[in-house]
């Protein structure tokens, strides 16, 4: 097969291009790509001018050398500083007697043209600092961006967390994945470690859709029946599986607020915890052993291997295989169902495109300084993390018959 060549885009050079390109050579003496950026520096601020001239002569009703009889007339300059992506630099803007001239081109009190807004709220969404920010800034265009400035910004978009935070959602959904990430804030002068946690649902259309996004400090029944409990408030009716991690007091919280759902752990986290009490030369052999419990065709055969299992390493490792023991009503759940919907849910997989999002923040920046940063920076990475969240998960449709055989008169026709 041939390979395709990307089209390259040629800017087309005209007569009239030429032209102004000789004068800008003519006006200026470029040597160097700093002084073209310096020039075009110069032309921005001119032409800006220039189009304000002719904004005060429609608001006047009347050119700079004609006379008229208008009581409002031109009364001066005054100087601006405006910032752009080729720097900082003044310019002159016309004034009136009467102080009623609305320049449009550059407006009263906006001194920026460079989208630095855009640009700020994108590397904060990448996890870089306010003081980060501030020196990239200085160092790509020339002027200063406080960090104050810059956290000013990125507070803007708190009243959009708030609407996202409280957003109606489905009536219903099919499966519902809660995961935490861990982060050091400083909160009173004293670093913490914080949990975020996020929620993300399955909806009945087979996507993906973060719920809520919530930072808490202490795990308990009380604590997680709040977050399900503004769930409910928001809409949501009812949840068929539940998957998550051993978060405490999460269990009775469920049985509360969604008594019908089916609370299931996330087999590849218990994997990982029975593991850490496993020498190196065993964990292949181990690992098989716990594989052959979580693929078992049913229950009755599932906690036979177990059984096997713990026979085989509680000599060596007895602590290795309690959890499964212990978290037996939540790890069953998958024997009900095939192959294919077990795939959908005994992990928290599907969402670990957006913890590594997450994971990236942790490495950009090692402390926040406060929750509200965190809380910002989280819900940026999960705007940019979800934007490829646009087709169902694989085998919906199959996922989908099957959970309506299993939970009838539960899902929507």
């Amino acid at each position: 097969m041939a390979k395709q060549q990307k089209e390259i885009h040629k800017v087309k050079m005209t007569d009239g291009k030429r032209a102004i390109i000789q004068q800008l050579f003519q006006e200026y003496d470029i040597e160097s790509a700093s002084d073209i950026q310096d020039a075009l520096k110069d032309l921005l601020g001119g032409t800006i001018k220039e189009m304000m001239e002719t904004e005060m002569d429609s608001h006047l009703g009347y050119e700079k050398s004609q006379r008229s009889d208008n009581k409002n007339s031109r009364n001066g300059y005054k100087t601006k500083n405006l910032n752009s992506s080729y720097g900082s630099f003044q310019i002159e803007v016309p004034q009136d007697r009467e102080s009623s001239f609305e320049p449009q081109v550059v407006k009263k009190r906006h001194k920026d043209i460079s989208d630095i807004y855009q640009k700020i709220i994108a590397m904060y969404a990448k996890g870089m600092t306010t003081r980060q920010i501030s020196e990239t800034i200085n160092d790509i265009y020339g002027f200063e961006a406080s960090e104050g400035f810059i956290s000013d910004v990125t507070d803007k978009i708190l009243p959009k967390i708030e609407e996202w935070q409280n957003r109606p959602l489905e009536s219903v959904y099919p499966i519902v994945f809660i995961d935490a990430i861990h982060f050091s804030v400083r909160q009173d002068s004293i670093v913490s470690k914080l949990a975020a946690y996020v929620v993300v649902g399955i909806n009945d259309s087979g996507r993906k859709e973060v719920l809520t996004l919530e930072i808490g400090e202490n795990e308990s029944s009380k604590y997680w029946l709040g977050i399900l409990n503004s769930l409910k408030n928001r809409g949501v009716q009812d949840i068929l599986i539940l998957c998550s991690d051993g978060l405490t007091g999460l269990k009775e919280a469920i049985a509360t607020a969604f008594p019908e759902t089916e609370h299931q752990r996330c087999i590849v986290h218990m994997v990982r915890n029975t593991l850490k009490y496993v020498a190196n030369k065993d964990m292949k052999a181990f690992a098989q052993d716990l594989r052959a419990i979580y693929t078992a065709p049913d229950e009755k055969t599932a906690f036979q291997r177990l059984e096997d299992a713990e026979k085989k390493w509680n000599l060596h490792y007895p602590a290795a295989m309690r959890r499964w023991r212990e978290n037996w009503d939540v790890i069953t759940p998958i024997f009900k169902f095939s192959t294919i919907v077990r795939t959908a849910f005994y992990t928290t997989n599907t969402i670990e495109s957006l913890n590594a999002s997450y994971r990236r923040l942790n490495r950009q920046r090692s402390v926040f300084p406060n929750p509200q940063a965190l809380l910002k920076a989280l819900y940026l990475a999960t705007f940019e993390a979800t934007k490829k969240w646009t087709m169902p998960i694989r085998n919906w449709g199959k996922i989908r018959g099957e959970l309506t055989i299993m939970f009838p008169d539960r899902l929507p026709y």
